[in-house]
């Protein structure tokens, strides 16, 4: 593992020291922020951040060490990892190597030792920025004009599967002790292991299909519903999936989540936006309109739903951010589909709306048609009608475009 000094310069020129760690090579990306006080692992692992370096606000890391449990994906697909402080010896009996160890293994240069909070001022102020990073001796200048010229294009087609993959319900499952699973299509945009395995607890049967798939060849497999996966990127940036989405909703239930939720609304005539620093972390508050709870979340993405163009399509808002006013849940008027843009499963963070993926499975299931979307199955709440929706809730303007990946 290298122990050489380190830098980071972002494409307006600031430069950060510190010490190296992981992998001694030269990363580029758009550096971002992760304010999650746990789950470092998953965040690794987690394929939203594909082409990004992320930056930890939470001063400690690694101090549980690696374990082949907590993983998130076959691989990390982040291209850099900055700490304030590393910890060498970690202490957890299901540890098996050091953060260091492990990003040395898979290539993926870190650096320690730098003011992730300061850091984390200039991105909140200035917007998300690109940025290269070098634990392998590098220059500042050569640096600069990496982070200047580095651009991201379709990194879903980075992550998502190359095949079909099919899983089986977990053993512990009700539906697994006897009868047939129902099957459901998972469109892997850059779908996270714990996705999964929450939907495999629920019983169902999986079959995990690349995100090039179209409505045709998922519905020849003949699932009972459509998962859409978070992922990383630009909703806009994933070729013909708002078509295929929106013949798929036409013909079963489906359920939105994070990317996935923002392709499925421009399915229906939303609009998509950039935000200024996105939303990357454990504890993202997130009310629900039709019953005026609170719920605590995990939440991953650079982009938003425009709530103004929900206006005259089919989609009515659900749930919005309490921070900032954006869009993070919406539904169909008519048909059983759904999304959030918020991680249900969590891996890591709170599990506060794990619910709503026994809500898809009671709309898979034939016991709840599309009014079942109106209402929290968690919070047995009569639902109001559409009209006692308020939008204007909604009261916190939506970011500007700040720099970013161009």
């Amino acid at each position: 593992m290298t122990e050489l000094p380190g830098l980071l310069v972002l494409e307006d020129g600031t430069t950060l020291t510190g010490l190296g760690f992981g992998a001694a090579a030269t990363a580029v990306g758009e550096v971002v922020f992760n304010t999650g006080m746990t789950g470092y692992q998953e965040v690794l692992t987690d394929p939203s951040y594909c082409g990004q370096i992320v930056v930890m606000t939470y001063p400690l890391i690694g101090n549980y060490g690696v374990n082949e449990d907590d993983f998130e994906a076959r691989k990390p697909f982040l291209r850099g990892f900055v700490v304030r402080e590393l910890c060498s010896l970690p202490d957890h009996f299901r540890s098996r190597k050091t953060v260091g160890e492990y990003l040395e293994e898979q290539g993926i240069p870190g650096l320690a030792e730098v003011d992730t909070r300061a850091l984390t001022r200039i991105l909140r102020v200035h917007g998300t920025m690109r940025g290269a990073l070098s634990t392998e001796g590098r220059g500042r200048e050569e640096l600069w004009e990496l982070a200047r010229s580095f651009s991201l294009r379709r990194p879903v087609e980075e992550v998502t599967v190359e095949e079909v993959r099919r899983l089986d319900p977990w053993d512990g499952s009700a539906e697994a002790k006897g009868g047939e699973a129902l099957l459901l299509a998972v469109v892997d945009y850059g779908v996270k292991e714990s996705i999964l395995r929450s939907l495999q607890k629920l019983g169902f049967r999986l079959v995990v299909v690349p995100a090039r798939f179209t409505a045709r060849e998922i519905l020849e497999l003949r699932p009972a519903g459509v998962v859409l996966s978070n992922g990383p990127g630009d909703p806009t940036d994933v070729p013909g999936a708002p078509e295929t989405v929106r013949q798929l909703a036409e013909e079963k239930p489906v359920l939105g989540i994070c990317l996935g939720h923002q392709i499925l609304c421009l399915a229906f005539g939303a609009r998509t936006y950039k935000l200024k620093f996105g939303h990357r972390g454990s504890n993202h508050p997130v009310r629900e309109l039709t019953t005026g709870r609170g719920w605590i979340t995990t939440q991953n993405h650079g982009y938003a739903v425009d709530p103004d163009s929900l206006g005259g399509t089919d989609l009515v808002l659900t749930h919005v951010h309490l921070n900032d006013g954006t869009v993070e849940g919406v539904r169909h008027r008519y048909l059983p589909v759904f999304s959030v843009q918020y991680h249900p499963e969590a891996g890591p963070g709170p599990r506060d709306s794990l619910f709503l993926f026994e809500q898809f499975a009671r709309l898979v299931r034939g016991r709840g048609g599309a009014a079942e979307v109106n209402a929290s199955s968690g919070a047995g709440a009569n639902t109001p009608s559409d009209g006692e929706i308020d939008i204007s809730r909604v009261t916190e303007p939506k970011a500007s475009g700040g720099a970013g990946v161009r």
